[in-house]
């Protein structure tokens, strides 16, 4: 009696619950966040059924988005609408889809109710973070040091003619103008700056050596620590935002067997934006990069001489076999800089003496570490310069050396 009881209040109260398919949601389909940080979604329902709606909402997404809450209380009378918000934090860049929304209808008894999910697309980029923009100040103080806009001691070395003046003792008797000396009836030298409008070409590679994950997370999330692509994102959104401001073209190409993305011609005001909403989908592939393909699609787009900067990993075995063979085509028309983050975790295993097994590791990381210096001598030896620095200090070390390579009128 008591179970017949129970079974027909069960039906009751089911039949009594408002119908979920009655609901409609709309939202906004494309919202963006820079890794790390908190971004809300909104999700507005309208109850266009007779009866009010109680219960639950639950807009899903993916473990990665770490969407908060996970189910929304909604109290919605027919015809009304409500707006509930999701908050997500995103622990991976990339495009994050939400997958379904899920709504259950509660009986006015709460011993049951109605439930059905409806898919409702909403696009989430994570962007980028872009945590080396902290050394971008600094970077610009030495470029207008280089340029000549801030008073220093030497005057900015280059080959781009900047603009006549007396000479005085310790000035280089190669840059006196004979001519303007005879016209004015004294010394008179031209003075120098490195060369503007110059082109620059970021390659990233998103093959498999760019998938490892290498250092601590900056966003405190993953303890295994970044993907050696992500340190390599960062160099090269500070490059790009230098070189920009230096008056140099900045292209962008990633690439591991085919062309992944690409960036060219864009305005210096755009830049920026262009190559982070460029760069913001791309995973790593588990491939093997083809470095003649690579090449081909550098001189394809850039005739005309450029400083290239490659932005991959020194392995010996990929570079050795793929890259060194066509790198004499691309040093031959183009300046090259070849730049590679480092495992710090090397350096900790090279001076385990602890156990036998802590010996055995330290043998296998000191193995590494003279494969990486091994395959770095032979790219210097063909004329390309090579930045290896540990994660944090890749971004600025690459800056450093685009720096010293204007200074030095070698652009």
């Amino acid at each position: 009696m008591l179970l017949a009881l129970l079974v027909a209040a069960v039906a009751v109260d089911t039949w009594l619950a408002a119908s979920t398919r009655a609901l409609r949601f709309t939202r906004a389909n494309y919202a963006s966040a820079r890794l790390g940080d908190s971004v809300g979604v909104d999700l507005l329902i309208r109850n266009s059924g007779r009866r009010r709606f109680r219960g639950e909402v639950r807009d899903a997404w993916a473990p990665s988005a770490r969407a908060l809450p996970r189910c929304h209380r909604v109290d919605i009378a027919p015809g009304h609408c409500v707006q509930v918000t999701t908050q997500l934090v995103p622990v991976r860049r990339g495009d994050q889809l939400s997958t379904v929304v899920t709504a259950r209808s509660i009986g006015p008894l709460g011993l049951a109710g109605r439930q059905s999910s409806q898919s409702v697309p909403c696009l989430l980029r994570v962007l980028p973070p872009f945590l080396s923009r902290k050394h971008l100040p600094s970077r610009l103080a030495k470029l207008r040091e280089i340029d000549g806009l801030l008073p220093t001691l030497t005057r900015g070395q280059g080959t781009e003619f900047d603009s006549l003046r007396e000479y005085v003792v310790g000035d280089d008797v190669r840059s006196i103008d004979w001519r303007a000396t005879a016209r004015r009836a004294d010394v008179v030298v031209r003075t120098w700056r490195p060369e503007r409008d110059r082109r620059v070409i970021i390659v990233l590679d998103t093959g498999r050596t760019a998938a490892g994950r290498v250092g601590v997370d900056p966003t405190a999330r993953d303890p295994a620590g970044w993907p050696r692509m992500d340190w390599s994102v960062d160099a090269a959104l500070l490059l790009a935002a230098l070189a920009s401001r230096a008056g140099d073209h900045v292209d962008f190409l990633a690439h591991d067997r085919v062309l992944k993305a690409a960036v060219f011609g864009s305005s210096r005001t755009e830049l920026l934006a262009q190559l982070v909403d460029a760069i913001a989908p791309l995973q790593p592939e588990l491939i093997e990069t083809d470095w003649r393909a690579t090449v081909a699609a550098i001189v394809h787009r850039a005739p005309r001489r450029a400083l290239v900067v490659l932005l991959t990993d020194l392995n010996a075995a990929a570079l050795g076999e793929s890259l060194l063979p066509v790198l004499p085509q691309l040093a031959a028309r183009h300046q090259v800089i070849l730049a590679a983050v480092t495992d710090p975790r090397l350096d900790q295993l090279a001076c385990g003496r602890s156990d036998a097994a802590a010996v055995y590791e330290a043998a296998a990381a000191e193995r590494a570490r003279n494969d990486r210096r091994a395959i770095a001598s032979r790219l210097r030896r063909r004329g390309v310069d090579v930045v290896d620095a540990a994660p944090p200090q890749l971004a600025p070390a690459l800056a450093d050396s685009y720096l010293a390579m204007k200074a030095a009128g070698r652009l």
